[in-house]
């Protein structure tokens, strides 16, 4: 049995639907009885679906939450997109053959976030011509260096350092090291 079909058996009874929505909500069971005005042993024993509640005791429950009984039985506890990614099915961007950008997620729809592994060989620049595009980026160094360029200020980052700032604003990235540089990059909208 998969997992996507673990979670959908698992949120078909209402008493392990109610204990992942609790969790969700970072609920205990007890914070919930208080909140519900019901007793701890009822929330444990409807999680364990040895009661079945009637409707109008899961709406008291439920507005202890707050969750509305429609969106307790609507509530997805799956995804329509992948979640987790191997190190190969992370896509490929072709930039430079001296830089490696490996994306996450390329494929999700409606993506509102881009997340690079990128790698920067010694000497690679993203060019002369600075970058400039929509959003907000941020990225921290795993390994080696990298000098970034944020209009007229320029540092070179060593690992550990991190970076932040509106992508309009003209921007370069070089790595004037011996070593490979590796940094983890985020960017809001995506550019690729």
């Amino acid at each position: 049995m998969s997992a996507a079909t673990r979670n959908e058996d698992m949120s078909d009874d209402i008493g392990t639907r109610l204990k992942l929505v609790r969790q969700i909500f970072g609920l205990t069971q007890r914070e919930l009885a208080r909140r519900a005005g019901v007793t701890n042993g009822a929330i444990s024993l409807i999680e364990q679906n040895r009661v079945s509640p009637s409707i109008s005791s899961l709406k008291k429950i439920l507005d202890g939450i707050p969750l509305s009984l429609a969106d307790f039985f609507t509530l997805n506890f799956t995804s329509s997109d992948n979640v987790f990614f191997t190190a190969d099915e992370l896509t490929e961007i072709v930039y430079d053959p001296a830089i490696s950008m490996r994306m996450v997620g390329r494929k999700v729809k409606g993506r509102m976030l881009q997340m690079l592994r990128e790698t920067y060989q010694p000497g690679a620049d993203t060019g002369d011509a600075m970058l400039r595009h929509e959003g907000e980026e941020c990225g921290i160094i795993v390994s080696g260096c990298l000098a970034v360029t944020v209009g007229v200020e320029e540092k070179v980052l060593q690992p550990g350092d991190a970076y932040y700032f509106r992508s309009d604003i003209p921007h370069r990235f070089r790595n004037p090291g011996t070593e490979p540089c590796v940094l983890i990059s985020a960017n809001s909208p995506p550019s690729f």
